[in-house]
This record gives structure tokens, sequence and C-alpha cells, in this order.
């Protein structure tokens, strides 16, 4: 089976156990773990999946999956945070060869859609989940361009693999690499100049450099053809009065008829946790997708920033750590 076949039908799942087969150090501030489940089902997944590490406190973190789908193991790549909330620290600190951990997903909000070609930019760790895509590019023969920028090549990793890739694709692929320290930020006009007309652009990497490309890149482009992926939740999002959102209303697990009430100054996902403290959240700002929800009835009023437009439209799942209700009740599929 193909990474394209598997993008039809992943597979995902919740709470499987799995093991670390392979550690390995690639920078000083990042290591990158193999692991497999111990039932040895590999789930399937696509460029663009990625996938949560469920810890021993209860600490949750996704990662991209920047291995080869059809591998036996599952790889990501993890950047320790020295001002993060403690999940890199611990992964970098308890994971190693051998040890168990559980797993949900793999999910995917960042699929790589059918295109002539396409142009990739990365800023740092945000290279993970670029990796697959590229590699599913090259398997579709289509030509494919790389912006890849970093503080140091020191601090860059995957460049070996990255330039492997450029072989592979056999004159078909182009890599643009940018360290900082040795050429400054990225160039957004070339970025934009590559995107050209209707080539899809797809981003991943940290918010100043996500932000930058859509106040000067996305503005030149149609919609829906810059198409990112965030660590953290994008600056300056914030919920209004007026979108619909109510400060009351009534949300129902479906599963055990729980009619539960939420105030104005309630988080949905709180409320839910009162009696099903087994829905999974991790960011709490609403990107990583961690919480999401399938609705069976009512009208979700989404604030996150992971949905589609389309997936919006469709009302049929929504991320309830910053969703709200835009009905008097609101029945989940929990």
């Amino acid at each position: 089976m193909t990474a394209l076949d598997q993008q039809v039908a992943p597979t995902s799942l919740t709470g499987a156990q799995a093991r670390v087969v392979r550690r390995r150090r690639l920078s000083d501030t990042v290591i990158e773990l193999d692991f497999e489940l111990v039932d040895g089902v590999t789930p399937m997944w696509a460029p663009g999946a990625h996938i949560d590490l469920c810890l021993a406190d209860g600490t949750i973190r996704q990662y991209s999956l920047c291995g080869e789908p059809d591998a036996r193991t599952l790889r990501v790549a993890v950047l320790r945070e020295q001002n993060g909330r403690g999940g890199s620290e611990q992964i970098h600190s308890t994971l190693h060869e051998g040890s168990e951990f559980t797993i949900n997903g793999p999910r995917n909000h960042f699929p790589l859609a059918e295109a002539d070609s396409y142009v990739f930019v990365a800023g740092g760790i945000g290279i993970t989940p670029i990796l697959a895509m590229i590699r599913e590019a090259t398997r579709r023969n289509r030509p494919w361009r790389l912006f890849y920028g970093g503080r140091a090549r020191s601090s860059m990793t995957y460049l070996p693999e990255v330039e492997q890739l450029v072989a592979d694709a056999g004159g078909s692929g182009r890599t643009d690499i940018v360290p900082e320290d040795e050429s400054g930020l990225l160039d957004l006009a070339a970025v934009a100049e590559a995107a050209g007309g209707d080539v899809p652009v797809y981003a991943c990497g940290p918010e100043p450099m996500l932000a930058a490309l859509e106040a000067r890149v996305g503005r030149d482009l149609g919609q829906g053809q810059l198409r990112l992926e965030r660590f953290g939740a994008a600056s300056g999002v914030k919920a209004t009065a007026d979108d619909g959102g109510l400060e009351e209303f009534e949300v129902v697990i479906a599963s055990t008829n729980h009619v539960l009430p939420v105030g104005p100054d309630d988080r949905l996902i709180d409320v839910v946790r009162s009696v099903a403290p087994q829905v999974p959240f991790s960011c709490e700002e609403g990107y990583c997708g961690s919480c999401e929800t399938g609705v069976l009835e009512g009208l979700p009023c989404h604030r996150d920033q992971v949905l589609t437009d389309d997936e919006r439209d469709a009302n049929d799942t929504m991320m309830i750590c910053v969703g709200r209700a835009r009905t008097a009740r609101l029945i989940l599929d929990l």
C-alpha cells in the first residue's frame, strides 16, 4: 500500500502501548526516537500526520511523524524546549531504548493534497513533517522546492537527509538552506515567486516565521494555497463577541446521557472532563488537535486553528479546549 492509499484510510489508535527501539541524537537539543507498538501492529499514516506521546505523569505532547509511512516503526524528532512546559524535557530524560509509553493517533490536519508541484517551507524542527511530504512528492514524480531556515547550520536537523532527497528527486527537487547566522532570514519574496499562481505552499515552524508567511506571502496567494502546521497558538487570535458563541449552554455526553451546564466562565473541556476524564487534551489553545471530538447534534462555535473552512462548515467535529456552542444544547460523541 502506498502513502497516497494510506491517506484515504489511515489508522487511528487510542492508548496503544509503544516501545522505543532506537534513540539517536541529532543535535545538542534534538533526539530522534523510533518506536513500535508492543502488539506488533503498525498504524497506517500519511505525510503531515502527527501522533500523541502520552507520558507516565499524564502529559501528552504531539510530534510529527517523519519516517517512512510503510516502515515497521514510527519515528519522531523531539526538540528539548528550554522554556517549555516540561514535556520535551521529560521525553529527553526518560525515554530510552526499551522504554514503554502509550500513543494516540495518528491524526492528520496537515495532509499533502494532489498537485502538479509543491513549495515547502521549514523553520528549525519544522522540517519533520516536511521530510515525509517531500518523499511523497518524489514518489508522485512532482517537482518541489524546499526553503529551510534555522538559527545555525549546526542546529538544523536532517540536512544529510535533505541532500539525499534532492538526489533522489533526480533534478526535480531544489533546496534553499538558510542558516540565519550565515545568510539571515528566509527570503519570503522568493517563496512567493516559487509558488507562482497556484503552487501549494506547505509550511511548518516557529510562530514568528508562520506569521511572517501569512502577512507577506499569504496575501499574494489564492485561498487555501498557504497551508500551515503550527507548534503554538497563532499570535493575535482571540474569540470575538460576534462569532456566535453562547455564554451559557448545555453539553450532553452521548454515551452516558450526562447533561451538564456550561457557564460563561467555564471551559467546555473542563466541564466534559468532569464526567469523562479519559478525554485527551494537550495544548489547550486550539492548535494541536488532541481534544477533537465528534458533534452529534447542535452547532459548535469553532475557535481553533486546526480545522479547515470546509470542516468547520460541516459542524461534525470540534476542538473542545477552545470551542463553545452556538445552540442551547450540544451533544458530543463521547
